[in-house]
Formats: C-alpha cells, sequence, structure tokens
C-alpha cells in the first residue's frame, strides 16, 4: 500500500507531515501532494517552498495543478457572457432582504479533489479510467479534533482515508504548541485570496502581509457582479465575497480596539474546506 499525504500547507497538514518526519506517526508517507488552485496567498507559497527545500521532510512533496489558475477561469467566466464553464465559489447571495445564503461551491471538487486523485493514479502508475486494486492507497488528511465533523470515507474502493491528527487527539491548538515546540514557522492560512470563508480578522491580515493578494480579491469580488458577468447571471443573485454583502474594498475591516471597543473574536476561522 503506498501512503500519502495530502497537503494543504495549513496548521493541521504541515503539522502532520512534519510529525511524519519526527517519526512520530508511523510508517513513513512515500510523497505528500499539495494542490495548487494558482490563487493562493504568496506567505502559502513562500511556506510551500520551505517545506519542499532540502533537509525539511524525508519524502518527496508533489504539486498538482490545472493549467488554468481558480481566479483566471473566474475572470474569464465572468467576461466571456456566461459562455464559458468555470467553477463556481461559495459566495453570499444577497436576496435583498437583509438576508444572505451561500451559492454553490464546486472550487474545492475541480480545482483541490480531482487534481489530487489525478496525482494520486499517477503515483500509482495507473491512467485514468484504468482499474486500481482495493486499498492500494491509504491517504492522510490533516483533520484535528475541533473539525472532526469533516471525516468521511474514501469514495473510491482504491483509496484508504487516514486522520492521524484524530489518532493522537490533537486539536488544532495542540498542532500550534507542536510546531512551537519543535521550533517551527506558524503555517499561514491556506486558502485562496478571494476564499469567501475568512473571518475579518483573516481578511485584515491579507490586505496587510500581502498586497498582491488582497488586491486580487478584490478584483474577483469585482468580477463576479459585473454586468455582463455569467456568474450573477445564473445566479440570479448579486455574489459578494463578504457577509456584509457590500464590496471587499468598501468593508471596514478596523479591530475592535481601533474602534474603541476589546476584541472578543481575535481568532483564526478553522475554515472548512481546506485539506
Amino acid at each position: 500500500m503506498m501512503r500519502v499525504i495530502s497537503l494543504g500547507a495549513g496548521v493541521q497538514s504541515t503539522t502532520m507531515a512534519l510529525m511524519a518526519a519526527h517519526g512520530e506517526i508511523g510508517p513513513m508517507p512515500d510523497a505528500a501532494i499539495f494542490a495548487d488552485t494558482g490563487s493562493e496567498p504568496a506567505p502559502v507559497y513562500e511556506h510551500l517552498r520551505w517545506l519542499m527545500s532540502p533537509n525539511v521532510l524525508p519524502f518527496p512533496v508533489h504539486t498538482t495543478r490545472k493549467p488554468e489558475a481558480l481566479h483566471t477561469a473566474l475572470f474569464a467566466g465572468t467576461n466571456g457572457g456566461g459562455k464559458r464553464r468555470y467553477a463556481a465559489i461559495p459566495a453570499f447571495l444577497d436576496r435583498g432582504n437583509g438576508e444572505d445564503g451561500l451559492g454553490r461551491r464546486q472550487c474545492t471538487k475541480e480545482y483541490k479533489i480531482e487534481p489530487l486523485l489525478k496525482k494520486q493514479r499517477e503515483l500509482l502508475g495507473f491512467a485514468p479510467r484504468k482499474r486500481i486494486p482495493a486499498a492500494s492507497m491509504e491517504v492522510w488528511i490533516g483533520i484535528s479534533t475541533d473539525e472532526a465533523v469533516r471525516m468521511k470515507p474514501a469514495r473510491n474502493a482504491w483509496q484508504v482515508n487516514r486522520w492521524p491528527l484524530i489518532e493522537k487527539r490533537m486539536s488544532r491548538w495542540d498542532c500550534l504548541q507542536w510546531l512551537r515546540r519543535n521550533g517551527y514557522p506558524e503555517p499561514p492560512k491556506s486558502a485562496c485570496t478571494f476564499c469567501p470563508y475568512r473571518s475579518d480578522h483573516q481578511w485584515r491580515d491579507l490586505r496587510n502581509r500581502d498586497p498582491a493578494g488582497w488586491q486580487q480579491a478584490v478584483e474577483v469580488d469585482h468580477a463576479i457582479r459585473s454586468p455582463e458577468s455569467g456568474y450573477s447571471r445564473h445566479l440570479r443573485l448579486k455574489p459578494y465575497l463578504h457577509r456584509s454583502m457590500k464590496p471587499l474594498d468598501q468593508v471596514d475591516f478596523s479591530t475592535s480596539e481601533e474602534r474603541g471597543q476589546p476584541d472578543l473574536f481575535n481568532n483564526d476561522c478553522e475554515g472548512m474546506c481546506g485539506l
């Protein structure tokens, strides 16, 4: 059985990979795979380069991605009059009555799961549509105890999912403590620059630490509501990246302290779609 890590390059999957390198989770994986949407913030790519550098992990880290970055595909879809096929993101939808809802989420399946499956098949040596024997690959997924609801069995008979952090009874906080004890840097949040699953703290962090990523998010936010947008036309509702249903560059991201109030919510969002 081949063993591979599904590497999102966030806190949990980074901790899992480094624990495996320390021999705290066994047996040693054969490889790790990072599914690159092409739209991650700069700190994520910097962290990934560190993970792939010599003497960090004793197994190879493979990257896989579609030919077109997700943000480019979104621009092409919105500017193409709605005729072009593109993966939907879970934008907030303005229903016009003060309530919001989330749109369909196809981006995770098409830009994370499908490229991972393609690379896994490639590592096993099987061409597309070729039958793979049952239980040929064990996939390690970095889900911690505080998000155990995300645990799901593998959809394909040739895969067996494993959750080493659950086995170790480790929460996200435990992962951060392990990284600090061992002298490793805290990984950035792994998510596309324009992912709506962000707290105000995380949007502010993106704006302040990654100006190019912030500009990309602002451009996507405007593009999905453009008058010629096939994206908004097929929804029949206005999509926004921020829950306030305001353009991203018009949202007040000042902290509670800056507004003279105690900040009670200055915690990282756990996220719901990172692998």
